[in-house]
C-alpha cells in the first residue's frame, strides 16, 4: 500500500511573500515622500549623523584599558570552563573533580601573581601619593 499525502498547497506563502514586499514597497515610498529632504555641509559625512566632526576619532587608551579587557575575557572563559564542569559532573566523577581543582589552583596562582606584580593596580598609588606629599611638606616647613 503506497501512502501518499495530499500536495501542499503554496498559495499561502506566495500570499505572504506578495504581502510583505508591498508593506515593505509602502514604507519605503511614504519614507521618501513624507520624509524631511535636506542638504547640510556635514550629511554626507560618515558616522557623523550630520553633524560636524569635532577632532580626530583616534584616541589613545591607556595600557590599563587592555588589560582590563584581557583579564576579562581570560576570566569569562574560565566561568565558562567551570559552568560547563559543573554541568556535567556526574559524568566527569572523581578525575574530572581533580582536573578542575588544578585549574582553579592554577587561575588562583596567575591571579596572586598579577597582584604581586601590580597588573590590578587601577588607581593612583596612595604610597607614593603619601611619600610625595610628607616631601613636599618637609621642604615647605624649612623654607620657613
Amino acid at each position: 500500500m503506497i501512502n501518499s499525502t495530499p500536495p501542499i498547497p503554496s498559495w499561502p506563502f506566495i500570499l505572504y511573500t506578495s504581502i510583505v514586499f508591498f508593506l515593505v514597497l509602502t514604507i519605503l515610498a511614504l519614507s521618501y515622500i513624507l520624509g524631511q529632504h535636506h542638504k547640510e555641509r556635514a550629511t554626507d559625512q560618515p558616522y557623523e549623523s550630520g553633524i560636524l566632526e569635532t577632532g580626530t576619532a583616534r584616541l589613545r587608551f591607556s595600557n590599563q584599558f587592555y588589560l582590563v579587557a584581557m583579564l576579562f575575557v581570560i576570566f569569562d572563559i574560565e566561568a565558562v570552563f567551570i559552568i560547563l564542569w559543573a554541568l556535567s559532573f556526574k559524568e566527569l566523577g572523581w578525575p574530572g573533580y581533580l582536573g578542575i581543582c588544578i585549574f582553579i589552583a592554577i587561575l588562583i596562582i596567575v591571579l596572586i601573581y598579577e597582584w604581586s606584580i601590580g597588573a590590578l593596580d587601577f588607581g593612583p598609588n596612595g604610597k607614593k601619593i603619601l611619600k610625595a606629599y610628607k616631601k613636599r611638606m618637609k621642604t615647605w616647613d624649612e623654607s620657613r
